[in-house]
């Protein structure tokens, strides 16, 4: 039997039709937007944003399925995609007749659905989010954009998000008191000071968006109320009609039950989701704001543990529902259509200033509701600290055996003195939750974007600097002169290349990121979101605008074990034994280790020492190497830098999502013995087969790494077979291997793959067998079958480790 039971007929019927949903290009959303632009093209940017999400709630279709106990759709039909031609249109229109063709996240498209985009394409062209950052790119800069050396696509193709709003007070307050501190903030203010003529706009703009909200909620209470006078199972009429009761209350007001609880924030959580297509919208950390309300249910007989249940798992499964639609190129970063809903349970609270244990029969009924659905969506997070139960810990390993990659952990040992150092209040820092995938910011408080616009290519920035600045790709100049790998005579000469280099693709990784936040403040303004984030409202500022407590963003790192493993290559083979001159390894790069000499030269770098073996020799390379990056990232500034939130710095970050893939496609040979686009390592996990010595030794190489400078996340997947698992005995050695990786290496973060390479493969060529199979890519789970043959591979290639 399953360890936490099966979910109930009605849960399973609606899980079977989601699985069974054929995505879709949706519309619908477009062709109400671009009508709301056309009319209110003279409008301040945020009466028209709030006037644009209060038309699409009027006028988009909804519907409740027969098995649900809550409302609330994002397209017209479950697990399509909306199209947000606001932020970019061109890209749409050039893959219409490719979207179903994809090697990996296919989407079905109608013919009326190709006519209707194509109807209002011309609206937008020159005129989206994507035609202006493009322009705004100073020339040097887009360079790096252009030859895939600096990637941020996914942030001007589509909005922001990548935070948690402030769902406790949601649920303890309604929306009818963020649109009462709207209006009080409108009455106070002196428009005799422009500045305060922006801020009216703002104002405004949240009343009509919690009008819309509220507005949006009836909608559901009147179509319930309708299917309810002609149904004829009676059991289904009492749901209906209390979903309609419900419906008249929240998000509006407070909710009081559990039920009423979960309504609020899915109608919510759904409504960011149609207002903005920033993905990472996360929930934060549920089980202390919701366990309240499970505990004051159960005590006043209103609800049962399996109904508490039943409803979980309906939350989980309508949060499936929300599907997004990339263009290919960005696809390939974000492989299976993730939207990185995460969940954060366990870790800490403070207890009249001291931290206790903050575990609770909600953060329980997560797991097991999370378990019982099996699915993608959300993220689930535990997070991780020295005095975590042990009962709760062995649920958690119960959970990873399940075998779809969650959940992930996070350390509190290190996460909140991080956050502490760099100037979040004690309280707050004890609140942190995951966001997306292992992101980390205070729910409510913090910016948009915890994590950063630019994916930064750490192997091709050194190839790049060996050969004097110059892309040998493309051979356009990008650097100042940093000198020809042919010439240097000591290993000092290539990491002083590295460090110059480094340095310089820093900056311009600032430039792109400033750039991006530049033009999405002139372009867009998610009003809902700003409202529920702490300091909006009583400065008057959007999110984007300098509105939030906390904005600190993290920008990415790819290619790390690479980078580490490169290094260690050439200072051993190169300039220590004298095996290969630098001029040989020059050329061997260069022809793609063809030929007989070149792969004998090729075989001296695959054996010289790897990153993952806790080998201090490359370990402390790469720290070195790194240490570059974070001393350079440490000088500069976001845009919302001195305009209100504490913080507006950066910091590193290795969450690449499945960007190893599509980077490593675009770089050539590097010197670690990696051939020409083979993918680059994922996150800060070592190079496929490259650590021989088990998880310890892994995880003793990742804790070398700065981690304490690496706030923004320090990802690690790990892959064990399953029958490692079966072992009652195993499960107790993961939980302790992963107790010692926190407690006594203060590890940031791991997460498991639970399945074995026969599996994998017999999915590719019998997919239709594993239908319900689920990997883990990076800091997110996905199905196997949607994603692309290349991504699978990589997958595949992964070390399996065993205890």
């Amino acid at each position: 039997m399953n360890h936490f039971g099966e979910l109930t007929p009605k849960m399973r019927s609606f899980r079977d039709d989601l699985i069974d949903a054929v995505p879709e290009v949706d519309a619908e959303r477009a062709c109400i937007v671009t009508e709301v632009y056309r009319e209110h093209a003279a409008d301040a940017l945020a009466i028209k944003r709030a006037i644009m999400l209060k038309r699409v709630l009027e006028e988009m279709s909804i519907f409740i399925e027969p098995q649900t106990l809550i409302a609330g759709n994002q397209a017209s039909s479950n697990r399509s995609a909306p199209i947000f031609p606001e932020y970019a249109m061109s890209w749409v229109i050039d893959e219409l007749d490719e979207f179903e063709k994809r090697d990996g996240d296919v989407f079905h498209i109608t013919e009326d659905t190709k006519r209707r985009l194509r109807e209002i394409a011309p609206f937008w062209e020159h005129n989206t989010l994507l035609d202006r950052g493009l322009a705004a790119f100073p020339p040097a800069s887009k360079l790096f954009y252009d030859l895939g050396i600096i990637k941020s696509e996914g942030n001007i193709t589509s909005g922001d998000a990548h935070c948690a709003v402030d769902y406790g007070a949601l649920l303890r307050l309604g929306l009818r008191d963020f649109k009462r501190r709207a209006q009080e903030k409108l009455d106070e203010l002196d428009l005799t000071d422009y500045r305060n003529i922006h801020k009216s706009y703002f104002y405004r703009a949240i009343i009509i968006v919690v009008d819309a909200v509220r507005a949006f909620a009836g909608r559901y209470a009147t179509l319930a109320r309708k299917m309810a006078q002609t149904e004829p199972d009676m059991d289904r009429v009492a749901e209906l009609l209390e979903m309609a009761r419900i419906m008249d209350k929240v998000p509006f007001e407070p909710a009081e039950t559990l039920h009423e609880a979960v309504q609020s924030m899915w109608l919510v959580h759904l409504t960011l989701q149609i207002e903005s297509n920033g993905h990472s919208l996360s929930y934060g950390r549920m089980d202390q704001y919701l366990n309240p309300f499970l505990e004051a249910d159960l005590a006043q007989g209103r609800t049962t543990e399996s109904a508490a249940c039943e409803l979980m798992c309906n939350l989980w499964l309508k949060t499936y529902t929300i599907n997004k639609i990339r263009s290919w190129s960005h696809t390939q970063f974000s492989a299976g259509s993730p939207l990185y809903q995460n969940v954060t349970v366990g870790g800490q609270k403070l207890v009249r200033g001291e931290p206790r244990d903050a575990s609770n029969p909600m953060s329980w009924l997560i797991l097991k509701s999370v378990a019982q659905c099996h699915l993608t969506q959300p993220n689930l997070t535990v997070r991780y600290h020295k005095g975590l139960p042990d009962d709760f810990m062995a649920e958690c390993i119960e959970v990873v055996r399940c075998g779809f990659g969650m959940p992930a952990f996070n350390d509190d040992e290190i996460i909140i003195p991080s956050f502490i150092d760099r100037g979040v209040s004690r309280e707050d820092a004890y609140n942190y939750s995951a966001i997306g995938c292992v992101e980390t910011a205070v729910p409510g408080k913090w910016g948009y974007r915890c994590t950063g616009m630019s994916f930064l290519n750490f192997p091709k920035a050194l190839l790049i600097g060996m050969n004097d600045g110059v892309d040998p790709a493309s051979g356009t100049r990008l650097l100042d002169h940093t000198g020809h790998l042919e010439d240097f005579k000591t290993f000092d000469d290539v990491m002083a290349c590295w460090d110059k280099t480094v340095r310089e693709m820093c900056r311009q990784c600032v430039i792109i990121d400033a750039t991006c936040d530049m033009v999405l403040e002139q372009d867009t303004a998610d009003i809902l979101c700003s409202s529920l984030t702490d300091a909006c409202i009583e400065r008057g500022l959007n999110m984007k605008e300098g509105g939030a407590v906390y904005d600190f963003i993290s920008d990415l790192q790819v290619g790390i074990a690479n980078l580490a493993d490169s290094l260690a290559a050439m200072k051993k083979v190169v300039f220590e034994e004298g095996a290969v001159t630098p001029a040989q390894l020059a050329r061997a790069l260069r022809e793609n280790w063809a030929g007989e000499e070149n792969e004998r030269i090729r075989q001296l770098m695959v054996d010289a020492p790897k990153y993952g073996n806790d080998d201090d020799y490359v370990d402390g390379l790469v720290s070195s190497a790194y240490a570059s990056y974070i001393d350079e990232l440490k000088k500069y500034h976001n845009t919302r830098f001195g305009r209100g939130p504490i913080g507006g710095v950066y910091y590193a970050g290795t969450s690449s999502i499945s960007a190893n893939v599509p980077q490593g496609a675009g770089t050539l040979a590097t010197p670690d013995g990696r051939r020409a686009g083979d993918p680059l390592a994922e996150g800060c996990s070592p190079s496929h087969e490259a650590d021989k010595f088990g998880p310890t030794s892994v995880f003793k190489s990742v804790a070398k790494l700065p981690t304490s400078e690496i706030t923004g996340g320090v990802l690690l997947n790990q892959k064990v077979t399953p029958q490692v698992l079966d072992k009652p005995e195993n499960r107790a050695k993961l939980a302790m291997l992963t107790r010692a990786f926190f407690d006594k290496l203060h590890g940031y973060h791991v997460q498991y793959n639970v399945v074995s390479r026969e599996t994998l493969k017999d999915a590719q060529v019998h997919p239709e067998r594993h239908r319900d199979l689920i990997v883990r890519v990076a800091g997110y789970s996905a199905f196997f079958n949607v994603l692309s043959r290349a991504t699978q591979d990589d997958i595949i290639a992964r070390t399996e480790q065993s205890l």
